[in-house]
């Protein structure tokens, strides 16, 4: 198995099934050399090449169209040494300059140490858009170079699980893109330095929780402006806080008038996602829209998180109180380990 730095997943409550042992899963990727994984400007590390530890694609800053493919592994791993010498060379010979390619182990290969993720109050999962044994985020500026990447990273030893498209709404530069719902999606992540604390484990891994989360827009967008900031907890013109300030300011949901009543209502999205009721955790939100046609359309939420227990608090108090699950129906998920570069391309 892959090890799990700094994981507190006695949180998770779902059993992962049999684990696969991390020395092979290490020995699959001896020798390989990606120059393809040496496109991340986020965080400076930039491939084998270049001494770098993380995979991009995680703080690199945010590309206008992604990816996602999940593929289960029928070999198990008698042929991941060639899947990853075939993903390897794929980027490697790719010549898109903005092309990310982002890889992560589900579970069954991550396991022991990884779970799924528990079932949520109000979920109507999909389980044909569900899990995966690998998963492959790309990201790029422009949506026809995935197009023309994706089937490079085709095996034989893999089996297509689900795949999902997303694209962003252009936006000035510094501000967080809208999603379908008009709102910013993405204002307040966490700082370079937070991301240290909060997204890096200590060996260059990470977490990603994805999640497809279908919008009831028009039902949403019938309601007055004043309405759609009281749900959602920031302001829609510019993503302040309720009470004023700047889009990427945290807001405060302890705050109240001087009448006694708290500025961010109760019921708000982003009184639940607030990371000051997790001890000032946080995750890093990579947020992008999808369409799918008229009766399918919503968000691809990806995050990053040193821990993905993280996830299932935040997760669960949003189930209990946060009106806006009201308009959003989850229903595609699945949890991946990030490795270091080395632990694949070395």
């Amino acid at each position: 198995m892959l090890k799990a730095t700094n994981a507190g997943f006695d949180t998770l409550d779902t059993s992962s099934g049999p684990g696969i042992d991390r020395r092979t899963v290490l020995a699959a990727g001896a020798g390989l050399t990606v120059a393809g994984c040496a496109k991340d400007p986020g965080d400076g590390h930039r491939g084998p090449a270049h001494g770098g530890v993380r995979q991009p694609g995680v703080t690199t800053p945010q590309q206008r169209a992604a990816l996602v493919l999940a593929y289960d592994l029928d070999a198990g791993t008698r042929q991941l040494r060639a899947v990853l010498r075939t993903w390897g060379r794929a980027l490697k010979e790719d010549r898109t300059p903005t092309l990310t390619a982002t890889v992560g182990l589900g579970p069954r290969l991550a396991a022991p140490a990884l779970r799924e993720l528990p079932p949520f109050p109000g979920d109507r999962l999909d389980p044909a858009r569900c899990g995966g044994d690998l998963l492959l985020q790309l990201r790029a500026d422009d949506p026809r170079a995935l197009t023309r990447a994706a089937p490079r990273f085709a095996h034989p030893a893999l089996r297509p699980r689900w795949r999902q498209r997303g694209f962003l709404p252009p936006a000035p530069p510094g501000s967080a893109p809208r999603n379908l719902l008009g709102f910013k999606d993405g204002s307040a992540n966490p700082t370079p330095e937070e991301c240290e604390r909060w997204v890096w484990t200590p060996d260059g891994g990470t977490f990603l929780v994805v999640r497809r989360v279908h919008l009831r827009v028009t039902e949403f967008t019938r309601l007055t402006t004043r309405r759609q900031e009281e749900i959602v907890g920031r302001r829609r013109a510019d993503g302040a806080p309720l009470d004023g300030g700047r889009e990427t300011d945290d807001v405060d949901v302890f705050a109240k008038t001087p009448q006694g009543r708290y500025i961010t209502p109760l019921g708000a999205h982003v009184r639940a996602a607030s990371p000051r009721l997790d001890a000032g955790a946080r995750m890093l939100r990579r947020g992008y829209s999808y369409d799918d046609g008229p009766d399918d359309r919503g968000l691809l939420f990806l995050a990053y998180m040193r821990d993905p227990g993280l996830f299932v608090r935040v997760q669960r108090r949003m189930a209990a109180q946060d009106e806006l699950s009201r308009f959003s129906e989850h229903r595609g998920s699945a949890v991946a380990y990030v490795p270091p570069m080395a632990e694949l391309w070395d």
